[in-house]
């Protein structure tokens, strides 16, 4: 995996305070803070029916929200709607493409609309049809696309005006492994290229893979937020893993840890199948201290590793859900078309 880096130094693409949508009595997004940091990506979790879709309408100008303050790209969402829709890109669940134009006149269309020229549509259009493995579908009609061609050709779309932000709202899902790592791909070039992404998935490989930072979100409310590691740290279960340079140690060595009665350091447990002694720790001290005693009791060590959690796990800890890369998943106002909502 491509180890990601959070730019130092630079200004938040998107600021959010306080935001707040309901639909009668429901409120999908509940008093929702975030930053997200120009050129990077942050990854928003959440089960279904989280508010994750109802917060990318209200930041893409699709809905209105009923409070709060959002700034995207230097432009207000409520105030400066049309400027803004020039800024950004946005991918929603359904693929939404013309289905009587083919693909290439799909993106050529959209980057017309956008105010490029007919030189500069003809040669984005082609670069995304080609990136996106869609070259020899370029002149058939949209309608005669497979669902996972129409996935691309709609990403494809999105990008087609390089926004300096984009939204992806579960852009992969449907999508089989080799398109789905061609998403992953154009999403990281476009980033090193200087856009900004706001990713909802329920692929946790997925938000490993792009996000720099990652804000859950339970009931429409921020729950949790930070980088991928300072999640795993938040909700425990970090386990010291030790590999005697001996194997018939294991026993020896757990009962060692036991009689020094180390401060806030849990049972060891010895793995014979795997050869390692694990202790549940929870400070880079108390790995200091078990290795110290290790040490000083005359035990050679083979190896040494810390294991965090997955993410699947922090997310079931957090939201009490497993996640899901289900096609079925409905927000709160999912059921509303994203045509709907913007009228």
């Amino acid at each position: 995996m491509t180890r990601k880096t959070v730019p130092s130094g630079v200004g938040n693409a998107v600021e959010v305070r306080g935001l707040v949508k309901h639909f009668g009595a429901v409120k999908a997004v509940d008093g929702v803070d975030l930053e997200v940091r120009e050129g990077t990506v942050l990854g928003v979790l959440g089960p279904n029916g989280a508010g994750k879709t109802t917060l990318v309408r209200c930041l893409s100008t699709l809905l209105v929200p009923d409070a709060g303050t959002a700034t995207v790209a230097g432009y207000d969402v409520v105030r400066q709607p049309r400027a803004l829709r020039r800024k950004i890109g946005l991918t929603g669940q359904y693929a939404s493409v013309d289905e009587k134009l083919s693909g290439w006149e799909n993106l050529y269309m959209i980057g017309r609309l956008l105010d490029l020229s007919r030189k500069e549509a003809r040669g984005r259009a082609d670069e995304l049809l080609e990136r996106f493995s869609l070259t020899e579908a370029a002149k058939r009609p949209a309608a005669k696309y497979s669902g996972g061609m129409r996935r691309r050709l709609d990403l494809a779309a999105s990008m087609i005006g390089r926004p300096a932000v984009l939204y992806l709202d579960e852009p992969t899902t449907g999508l089989d492994p080799r398109t789905r790592n061609e998403v992953w791909d154009e999403v990281q070039r476009m980033v090193r290229d200087g856009a900004t992404v706001l990713l909802t998935t329920q692929y946790m490989e997925e938000a490993e893979q792009l996000a720099h930072e990652l804000t859950v979100i339970d009931r429409g409310r921020v729950i949790a937020e930070g980088r991928v590691h300072e999640l795993k740290a938040k909700v425990g279960g970090r386990t010291l893993q030790i590999r005697p340079a001996l194997a018939g140690e294991l026993d020896r060595m757990v009962g060692a840890l036991a009689q020094a009665g180390l401060d806030g350091v849990g049972g060891a447990t010895a793995d014979h199948e795997e050869g390692v002694v694990n202790v549940p720790i929870i400070s880079d001290e108390q790995l200091t201290s078990v290795v110290n005693v290790l040490g000083d009791r005359g035990f050679a060590l083979a190896a040494i590793n810390t294991h965090l959690p997955s993410l699947d796990e922090v997310f079931l800890a957090l939201t009490g859900q497993k996640s899901s890369g289900s096609e079925n998943g409905r927000d709160a106002a999912r059921d509303q078309p994203y045509e709907e909502a913007a009228a």
